[in-house]
C-alpha cells in the first residue's frame, strides 16, 4: 500500500470538507508515493507518540490533534514540534490528522465514546449537520437499562481509559438516567444542545466552572467532565477498523501512550 491508499480510505471516511474552517486536517508530512505497512494511531503528535512509532516500526502516524493548528512560518529542530517534523521525516515517517472531520464522521470520535461509556442502540447527533441528520457533532444514546447517574458515572470511568484527570460529576448521584448525551474533546459549546436535547446527563470535557455551574442551576441535565484525551482515545480503535474494513494491507496499532496534558492528581 501506498500513503496515497491509505489517505485515500481515512478522507472517504472522514471528509476533509467536513472539518471546520480553523482547522488543520489532511497530510502533515510524508511522500504520498512511498509504501506503508504499519500505521500507529494516536491522539496527539508528541514526542512520546514519536518515539513509539520508531521503536515499532511505523511508516505512518495517524492522529486526531493537529500538530500546527494556528500555523508556523518555520519547522526549524529548535522548537519541540520542529524536532518532531525533523525526526519524522528523517526516519520516513508519514505525518496525518483527521480532527473536526472526525468529530462530525458517522461513524466518528463520539460514536466511540458513546460505545465506550456503554450506550447501545442507534445513536444520533447532538447537533446534526442541516443537509445531513446522521452526521454531526455529539451524539444521544442509552445506556443498556434504565440507571442512576452514580452507576452511569461509575460505568463511564471504567470504560474509558485512566488519566490523572479522572472523571467529575455534576448533579444529584441518584438521579434516573436514561438518556445520554457525549461528545468527544471540549464540550461547552454543545451545552445548549444538551439541554435542548432533553437528556438526563452529558459527559464531555473541559468544562469550565461558571458554565457548568450556571447550566446545573438553570436545571439543566447532570454533567460529567472527562479528561480530554480520555474522551478521544476510543475512536482510534475505529479508524483502525475502517482501515482494515476498507481492504488496505497496513498492520494497525492503537498507541496506549496516555498525552493527557495532566500528569498527576493529589
Amino acid at each position: 500500500m501506498t500513503l496515497t491508499d491509505v489517505i485515500g480510505v481515512l478522507e472517504a471516511a472522514y471528509p476533509p470538507a467536513r472539518a471546520e474552517s480553523w482547522d488543520a486536517v489532511g497530510l502533515v508530512s510524508g511522500d504520498p508515493t512511498q509504501e506503508v505497512r504499519r500505521v500507529l494511531l494516536a491522539v496527539d503528535p508528541v514526542a512520546a507518540v514519536a518515539e513509539e512509532a520508531l521503536e515499532w516500526g511505523a511508516d505512518l502516524i495517524v492522529v486526531h490533534h493537529p500538530l500546527y493548528l494556528r500555523g508556523t512560518t518555520s519547522v526549524a529542530a529548535t522548537t519541540p514540534k520542529g524536532r518532531l517534523i525533523h525526526t519524522l521525516i528523517r526516519r520516513g515517517v508519514a505525518l496525518y490528522t483527521a480532527h473536526t472531520n472526525a468529530d462530525v464522521a458517522n461513524p466518528g470520535v463520539s460514536d466511540a465514546l458513546a460505545r465506550a461509556v456503554g450506550l447501545v442502540g442507534d445513536l444520533v447527533p447532538l447537533r446534526p449537520f442541516p443537509d445531513d441528520p446522521w452526521r454531526g457533532l455529539g451524539r444521544i444514546g442509552e445506556p443498556p437499562a434504565p440507571t442512576t447517574l452514580g452507576e452511569f458515572a461509575a460505568r463511564a470511568a471504567e470504560g474509558l481509559p485512566r488519566t490523572a484527570w479522572g472523571i467529575r460529576v455534576a448533579g444529584d448521584l441518584s438521579r434516573p438516567v436514561r438518556r445520554v448525551a457525549v461528545s468527544g474533546g471540549a464540550g461547552d459549546s454543545l451545552l445548549g444542545a444538551a439541554a435542548e436535547a432533553g437528556v438526563d446527563v452529558f459527559l464531555t470535557a473541559d468544562l469550565r466552572h461558571h458554565p457548568a455551574s450556571e447550566f446545573v442551576e438553570s436545571g439543566g441535565p447532570a454533567l460529567i467532565d472527562a479528561a480530554h484525551w480520555a474522551t478521544e482515545w476510543p475512536w482510534l480503535d475505529s479508524a483502525a477498523s475502517i482501515l482494515h474494513a476498507s481492504g488496505v494491507t497496513v498492520e494497525t496499532r492503537v498507541s496506549a501512550t496516555v498525552t493527557d496534558a495532566w500528569t498527576r492528581g493529589y
